[in-house]
């Protein structure tokens, strides 16, 4: 069953049969904080959070105090009435957050001055040593902090996709045939043959092939989905995988 258009939807470009996603759940809230808003924001946050760590490394600031930031930055997006304003922001879902947080701490540097941040509350449990080590690996003078923002975005959302499918695997029992087929998802890259794959798992080169542009095409339709989750439109999921592959080309 679809829902209905409303006005709102038709001035916002909402197909009808697109369906509720985590951030048209927090655009939907209007002016009032309500739970289903604030779990889907802070699902979001819990997502993509290491962009914005990267962002800030990037700009100078040290592990602690990127990490301090991002947290007190969650905080003020969880408790303050942010969910609200969100839809009168423009743009997609990262780029609501990236605005939003360079904006957030402007007004409290200027606010709070040399104050501890976040009064040492954990709202969203982050792996410090894990992001310093990603960070670690990014290039060092190839980006600026809005292009390694976007590139750890765009690689982010491939993750958890390719994440979402071994899980699909793993529940069908099925984990050992992902590994053997995974490397595969990677366009450009040197892998096993196809025979080498077809003799580990005991199948014709004919299944291996098969099972491959199967792979790729959940693949896909998982990583649209992801994608799919920080918009409210079928067309920007399709702007936002134009861009993703733009930014991973570039």
């Amino acid at each position: 069953m679809t829902r209905p258009t409303s006005q709102s939807d038709e001035s916002r470009g909402v197909s009808p049969e697109f369906p509720p996603t985590r951030w048209s759940l927090v655009g939907q809230a209007g002016d009032q904080q309500t739970r289903v808003a604030a779990e889907a924001l802070e699902t979001l946050c819990r997502a993509y959070w290491y962009p914005l760590y990267a962002f800030l490394r990037r700009s100078g600031n040290s592990p602690h105090d990127a990490q301090d930031w991002v947290q007190s930055f969650f905080e003020y997006l969880l408790e303050n009435r942010v969910v609200g304003k969100a839809r009168r922001e423009k743009g997609r879902f990262r780029s609501f957050l990236l605005a939003t947080m360079k904006h957030f701490i402007s007004s409290e540097q200027r606010r709070l001055g040399a104050q501890k941040r976040g009064g040492g509350r954990v709202l969203i449990s982050l792996d410090e040593v894990n992001s310093e080590q990603r960070y670690a690996c990014e290039p060092a003078a190839a980006h600026t902090p809005e292009t390694l923002y976007e590139l750890s975005w765009a690689r982010t959302v491939l993750a958890r996709a390719a994440a979402s499918l071994e899980q699909e695997f793993v529940t069908s029992g099925k984990q050992s045939v992902f590994a053997r087929l995974q490397p595969y998802l990677q366009s450009g890259r040197d892998g096993p043959s196809y025979a080498a794959t077809a003799a580990a798992l005991g199948k014709s080169e004919d299944a291996i092939k098969s099972g491959v542009q199967r792979l790729r095409q959940r693949f896909q339709q998982l990583l649209r989905a992801q994608i799919a989750e920080t918009v409210e439109s079928l067309a920007e999921v399709e702007d936002e995988l134009q861009h993703l592959r733009q930014v991973l080309t570039d």
